[in-house]
């Protein structure tokens, strides 16, 4: 194929972006075929994803328009925007984008091809002033083949004669090609030869430009519209070499636009025909169920079945470059496990299988999965996190009691159920970073969902005939529960007295780094040590996290430290909006704009998340207080943008028109946020059996009803405690063989304790001290079996602490 050697000038361009979170729609084909996934906002096609969901291969393709005197238009930012489904869950759209001056409209159809990778978009042009022969219309795109927008090569060629827009980066092509040939074509670098400098300065395309290489480019090609043409089909295909992606373009044309909608439209009606009738319209028209359980099945991978991310957006897209080469376009294990649920909740238990599956495939070695990575496993933030690691045994544990995981099937998964809970009470119950990706400590959530995953893993370790380990289990879930309050819930702060009440659970008690523990031991902390006691902070942080501990089934709904709590969280993070009421993640909260509305950079003041209301509409519901629920899902369903789909963040601040933020809004943050539909999904459900749908079962028997108490205090090394009540039996857990050397009688009289190992890896002795008089003191310190060494270190727990249970 021939290729002009006419390189544009400014390579190699300004400093890449990418482009708004807040989409419109999100789309792809439901067929192994098609490997496109497509975003769209403000009117036109922004990130389009290619082979894989994670690899974001453009920033954005929209049209400009030009005519007599200078005019000069740009859809995305000069025409008020339409958007509409096919029909009730099926992303394929219409787009009505009307001039802001009356002059021009724009109608849209957008659709990835089923029978292959290739993206169709039929434009119909109208004149509104004057007639159709003052305007030239144009496309420009701007490829980031490589995942980010340098390093990118653009020229304009030929295939088999016919005129072609062409891109390629790191091994993967682009071809846009139109029905009605190209005009003209331009290749240029962004901010300084591009089609749209050219055109704003100079009304034409510079014929010279017809390549920019290795840097942030663009394409440009005016659309051959005429008076009595008016509608043109535009083809972006993909491939590995040029060839092949101009030979997906041309097939989709030549097979037309009616075709590919026909085969799309009947593979998204056959999904959703699939799914239970939950369907529920908002004051829009929008079925909101039906795009939700659309937002799911969009964020699935192809190639790699049970893969899912957690948004096709970039935060705050307009303002990063290539340096924030993830997005949000990663798999997250919380959110590709809340987002099973809502395809459990939904009726599809086969997708939330093929998502067990493909967590079993990327668990790492120890048990612990990637606080989030890349479709194929690899790690992108190093970070971990407990409940992460926790929540895959909730997923089983839900198919399981659902009957789609019978005991032959439950058994493949035993490795992976093994491993996990081996490293939750190997590494509990403190926390890596909270859920929010945050702080290290003790977090109620965090809590709520290990001591929920622990009690999960008992059932599934008994049904596969594994009772030793299952006990071991039970018995460190029942500890952790009781120390619950220990670890996380305060009184007599400012905050009480401000809200009325006694105390409240603190977002995350901070671990206390002063507890350093043994190398010899093998205990190795997640990130710090955490606390040893329990009231320390006078002014803790609020968060509605607390809920969980009602949700995963560890209080009951009407505890009063629950209710208390509530109440401190609508004191603290309460905002009414005209949806209606939503809630801040937590006090002092920096992930979101700033005061003045610029972007989150690194700093910001967080904003009120929707999710949060579908949190709180559960928790109303396990109260009994289902009109309220409702109220909270009106409040959710009223945060989502103009096509339904629900934001990360809404904007709490006066408009600020010029920056895109209206109150009660979406705000610049991740738009779709899949957990966010999930959750819409799950709270649908819940309302429709009138109960929580994903209350695991286990914890409301044992501690809300049964009232169940632990007979142990554990003592380890990431977790020393100073005291523990009268009358429990101290269990020392280590990570290495010992002798437990220790005294009641300070060193008086004195005793050994061999360790026993259990099937978790774990060396651990019960020291019989039940019976010790309050206020007694244990003294203990270890010969290290393996090494032969004395730990030189005296530990002491006092008896006589009081159990808040």
């Amino acid at each position: 194929m021939p290729v002009t050697q006419n390189v544009a000038p400014g390579a190699p361009g300004i400093p890449a972006r990418w482009t708004s979170s807040a989409k419109s729609g999100v789309g792809t084909s439901l067929s192994p075929a098609g490997q496109i996934w497509f975003t769209i906002s403000h009117g036109i096609l922004n990130e389009i994803y290619y082979p894989r969901l994670d690899s974001a291969c453009t920033r954005d393709l929209g049209l400009i328009v030009t005519g007599p005197d200078g005019y000069f238009s740009e859809e995305k930012r000069d025409a008020a925007h339409i958007i509409e489904p096919f029909e009730d869950g099926v992303p394929a759209y219409r787009l009505v984008n009307s001039a802001a001056d009356g002059a021009y409209r724009i109608e849209k159809r957008i659709l990835a091809d089923p029978a292959r990778p290739a993206l169709l978009q039929e434009i119909t042009f109208t004149a509104l002033k004057g007639v159709p022969g003052d305007y030239r219309v144009y496309a420009l795109l701007a490829p980031h083949l490589v995942n980010a927008g340098m390093g990118n090569t653009a020229w304009v060629g030929e295939h088999k004669g016919k005129p072609v827009q062409f891109a390629s980066g790191r091994g993967t092509c682009l071809a846009l090609a139109s029905s009605l040939p190209w005009r003209t074509g331009s290749a240029g670098y962004v901010g300084f030869s591009d089609g749209w400098q050219q055109l704003r300065n100079t009304g034409e395309l510079d014929p010279a430009c017809q390549r920019a290489e290795n840097g942030n480019v663009a394409l440009t090609g005016e659309i051959g519209f005429s008076a009595t043409e008016t509608k043109a089909l535009l083809a972006l295909g993909f491939g590995a070499t040029p060839d092949e992606a101009a030979e997906h373009a041309f097939a989709s044309l030549n097979r037309g636009f009616e075709p590919a909608a026909k085969s799309y439209v009947e593979k998204w009606r056959k999904w959703q025909k699939s799914l239970l009738p939950l369907d529920r319209h908002t004051a829009s028209g929008i079925n909101s169920y039906r795009t939700s359980t659309a937002v799911l099945a969009t964020h699935r991978s192809i190639t790699t079945p049970g893969a899912a991310v957690a948004s096709l957006s970039i935060p705050w897209g307009f303002n990063k470059g290539d340096d924030d080469l993830g997005g949000y376009h990663l798999v997250w294990p919380r959110d590709l496990v809340e987002t099973a649920g809502g395809f459990l909740a939904a009726g599809d238990a086969a997708s939330a299988l093929q998502i067990l599956d493909y967590l079993s495939s990327i668990q790492q070695p120890d048990g612990h999965w990637p606080q989030n990575a890349w479709l194929d496993g690899s790690v992108y933030w190093p970070g971990i996190q407990m409940d992460e690691c926790a929540f895959p045994l909730l997923l089983a544990d839900a198919l399981h009691r659902a009957g789609h995981l019978p005991r032959a099937r439950l058994i493949t998964f035993l490795p992976m159920i093994e491993r996990a809970a081996s490293y939750v009470v190997r590494n509990g119950p403190v926390t890596g970073e909270d859920r929010w990706e945050e702080d290290a400590g003790y977090s109620p959530f965090t809590l709520a969902v290990e001591i929920a995953a622990l009690l999960a893993a008992v059932d599934l370790l008994d049904a596969c005939g594994m009772p030793e380990p299952a006990t071991y289990l039970r018995e460190t879930a029942d500890g952790w529960n009781d120390q619950i309050e220990r670890w996380t819930y305060v009184s007599g702060t400012a905050i009480c007295t401000q809200a009325g009440v006694d105390g409240y659970y603190v977002r995350i008690a901070p671990p206390d780094s002063a507890e350093a523990g043994s190398p010899k031991d093998g205990f190795v902390p997640i990130k710090n040590r955490p606390p040893s006691d329990s009231n320390r902070p006078t002014e803790a942080i609020v968060s509605p996290d607390a809920l969980a501990l009602v949700r995963f089934g560890l209080r009951a709904a009407d505890d009063p430290r629950i209710v208390d709590t509530v109440k401190v969280i609508d004191a603290q993070l309460r905002c009414e909006l005209p949806q209606g009421p939503l809630w801040y993640r937590y006090t002092s909260d920096g992930y979101g704009e700033h005061e003045d509305g610029a972007p989150f950079d690194g700093t910001g003041q967080g904003r009120p998340w929707p999710l949060l209301a579908g949190e709180r509409a559960h928790y109303e519901l396990a109260a009994g207080r289902r009109n309220k629920a409702i109220s909270l899902l009106a409040a959710l369903e009223g945060s989502a943008g103009p096509g339904g789909l629900l934001p990360e963040q809404v904007w709490d601040g006066i408009d600020l028109t010029e920056r895109e933020l209206l109150h009660g809004r979406p705000s610049g943050s991740a738009m779709p946020l899949v957990w966010a539909h999930s959750e819409h999904i799950k709270l649908l459900r819940s309302l429709h059996d009138g109960a929580v749908f994903d209350m695991p079962p286990q914890g409301v028997k044992r501690y809300t009803e049964d009232r169940t108490v632990s007979p142990f205090r554990t003592w380890r090394f990431n977790n020393k405690i100073r005291t523990m009540p009268a009358g429990k039996t101290l269990r020392v857990e280590l990570l290495a063989p010992a002798i437990i050397h220790w005294s009641s009688h300070n060193w008086a009289t004195a005793h050994d304790s061999q360790t026993a190992e259990n099937a978790f890896g774990i060396h651990l002795a019960d020291l019989p001290v039940a019976g010790l008089p309050e206020g007694s003191t244990l003294i203990f310190t270890f010969f290290w079996s393996a090494t032969g060494d004395w730990e030189n270190v005296d530990f002491s727990v006092i008896s006589g602490e009081q159990d808040s249970q």
